[in-house]
């Protein structure tokens, strides 16, 4: 049983790719699946592959109680279901880590980064996330780390060790469709793209001040993503994007249409004050987009050139890259990024977090 996120197969985000493309290859080797989401952002039970199961199960839809009481409320039903292996996804969710071990569930934590880092928490929402990564660390009978750097962080700061399984992409094949393009009125090639919720450290207003002094009056700039709730962030990206006809606020995507932006974008930006590991970035390079990235430990993990990293929050060497990047786009094919992204590949994750959970319990995905 996996829990912790929001939703599968909406496109919300990082974690709730992270499971959907996990359970997908797990069930592919013969192990039965079952998410437990959270019910305001996916309604219906769902049978998915050969034994997955999707359960939403009712939560508060507030910032600081949403996770917390989802989770205590999915560890009790895995407390009625037994499953061989409870498997919690991030930090916040790590919290209930005792409660399941009270229970006597075999728990695996799965650290998706440092959510205490991210601007949106205050002073307790930091301590509280804190808390939960020791929870995790300490009442887990595994711990999972998607990133490398940080694993070795931590096993060192908790004594105990992380074993570093990164995210995964699926190697994609660029798309000739332009039916979403289209509809927001866009071009192949004109355009940068961003991949990611409108929250803070995802620092789209970066971007558009990039865009101010990127003098191409051609090129847009396409946020794909929403908020999840409304804040004075999201209120004044929606409202910058409105005083800017260059700025697409193209929603949340998914299947085709994410397909189409990734295809056709003249360059990938990703300019996070925070990531854990970056599924929009490593999508990207599976498009072979051009990248743009902050120079922020999580995305450097990846690997990329030199050349495709900004300091954080460096509006005026922000619109030089994305200017150098679009001059790229214009005269060069795609980039052949395949060499980097060997280590992302979802049947080898899929297999490594499968043995993980037969170190905890030898029967799990066999035959009873």
């Amino acid at each position: 049983m996996m829990i912790g996120l929001r939703s599968v197969g909406a496109g919300q985000g990082g974690v709730e790719a992270h499971v959907d493309n996990l359970a997908r290859e797990l069930d592919a080797l013969g192990l039965a699946v079952e998410i437990v989401t959270r019910s305001p952002y996916q309604n219906e039970h769902e049978v998915r592959g050969v034994a997955t199961r999707i359960v939403p199960v009712w939560s508060p839809r507030t910032t600081s109680l949403e996770a917390i009481v989802h989770s205590i409320l999915a560890t009790l039903r895995a407390g009625w279901r037994r499953p061989r292996i409870l498997h919690i996804h991030a930090i916040g969710p790590a919290l209930v880590a005792p409660l399941a071990r009270l229970l006597g569930l075999n728990v695996v934590v799965t650290h998706h980064g440092e959510d205490y880092e991210r601007e949106k928490w205050g002073v307790l929402g930091k301590r509280m996330l804190r808390f939960g990564e020791w929870c995790g660390a300490k009442f887990s009978a595994r711990r999972i780390i998607v990133s490398r750097s940080l694993a070795e962080r931590l096993t060192l700061h908790f004594g105990v060790p992380f074993v570093w399984i990164p995210n995964g992409v699926k190697m994609a094949q660029p798309v000739f469709s332009v039916g979403v393009l289209k509809r927001f009125g866009l071009s192949p090639g004109g355009y940068i793209l961003n991949v990611g919720r409108i929250v803070p450290e995802k620092r789209q207003l970066d971007l558009i001040d990039a865009l101010d002094r990127i003098e191409r009056p051609e090129i847009k700039l396409v946020l794909v993503g929403a908020a999840d709730h409304e804040s004075d962030y999201s209120r004044t990206v929606v409202a910058r994007a409105a005083a800017d006809p260059r700025v697409v606020l193209a929603g949340f995507q998914t299947g085709l249409s994410l397909a189409e932006f990734f295809s056709h974008a003249g360059v990938f930006a990703l300019p996070s004050s925070h990531e854990g590991l970056p599924i929009a970035l490593l999508e990207a390079m599976a498009y072979g987009n051009p990248i743009v990235a902050s120079a922020i430990e999580a995305n450097r993990n990846v690997g990329l050139p030199e050349s495709s990293y900004v300091p954080c929050g460096e509006i005026a060497s922000l619109a030089d890259a994305l200017n150098r990047a679009l001059d790229h786009s214009a005269k060069e094919a795609r980039i052949d990024w395949s060499g980097l992204m060997k280590d992302y590949q979802w049947p080898d994750i899929a297999s490594r977090t499968l043995a993980l959970y037969r170190d905890v319990a030898p029967e799990v995905g066999r035959a009873s």
